[in-house]
């Protein structure tokens, strides 16, 4: 069975309990035919567009890697496995180069 994606952490692990969906990763729980626009999360870039699942951005500006000499230079691809609502990592991001790691959107555009 394939069940719709978590509205707040965009797992895709969820599970069904009775009536209600619920996240394991996020311990969120929601009935599908209540769920309203509010629970979606909107991160936009630093352009404005909306970002979402499996879009394809570019940085914007040369990032700093947190207790690393590396830098992730301007113009570098990457691809959005998943949008978060944090406050200051919200992209789960496969960088080009770099691998795995958390991005804020206000550093990137939609390629």
């Amino acid at each position: 069975m394939s069940f719709p994606p978590c509205p707040k952490c965009r797992s895709e692990y969820v599970y069904q309990d009775q009536d209600n969906f619920v996240c394991p990763e996020c311990a969120h729980e929601w009935n599908p035919s209540e769920i309203n626009d509010e629970d979606v999360v909107n991160v936009k870039d630093a352009n404005g567009a909306l970002l979402a699942d499996g879009d394809k951005v570019t940085v914007i500006k040369d990032l700093k890697i947190k207790g690393s000499t590396q830098v992730i230079k301007i113009g570098t691809k990457a691809l959005i496995r998943r949008v978060l609502d944090k406050k200051d990592h919200e992209l789960d991001c496969k960088v080009d180069g770099v691998g795995e790691m958390m991005v804020t959107a206000k550093f990137v555009k939609k390629a």
